[in-house]
């Protein structure tokens, strides 16, 4: 038997570590592009982080839009005005315009983005609405049902 590569899944998901882990079994996907490298964390229980490795890039080269459950991160350099006298030996920098898609879970949403030091930190949060949270509902014992049920109907009489 095979053994399949998931870690695709991992960098193109955020939220979705369980439904991964229980699809250990199927098969993996495509390789993904690899600029501008990046980390995905998570710092919580319901919290995460995107970071990617975006030196060279100003705030105003990027641009971060969530929609319809993924979060896209563009970003296109501005043409620099080469300079006279000046002569590249080597140039491996790459300033390349990029864009990067992640599928998110639902009720996830970013909080936050932060640019330092050449790392582009994106923050997410899974929210989960109150009606989906799960419920602790006691269990009372039938003969105190059918006593606090009588106590009730005779203070409504």
């Amino acid at each position: 038997m095979r053994a399949f590569d998931l870690s695709p899944l991992f960098r193109q998901t955020v939220g979705f570590d369980r439904l991964i882990n229980n699809l250990a079994q199927s098969g993996g996907l495509e390789p993904a592009p690899n600029y501008p490298p990046y980390n995905i964390e998570r710092t919580g229980e319901h919290a995460y982080r995107v970071t990617l490795a975006v030196a060279g890039f100003a705030r105003e080269d990027l641009s971060i839009e969530t929609r319809e459950n993924a979060l896209t991160i563009r970003g296109a350099q501005q043409p620099v005005q080469e300079e006279p006298g000046r002569e590249f030996l080597h140039q491996g920098i790459a300033a390349r315009a990029f864009e990067r898609r992640f599928q998110l879970a639902d009720h996830v949403v970013v909080t936050g983005a932060a640019l330092e030091n050449g790392l582009l930190h994106v923050d997410l949060v899974r929210e989960i609405p109150e009606a989906q949270k799960p419920r602790r509902i006691d269990i009372g014992a039938p003969a105190q049902a059918a006593v606090d049920a009588k106590v009730v109907e005779a203070k409504a009489a």
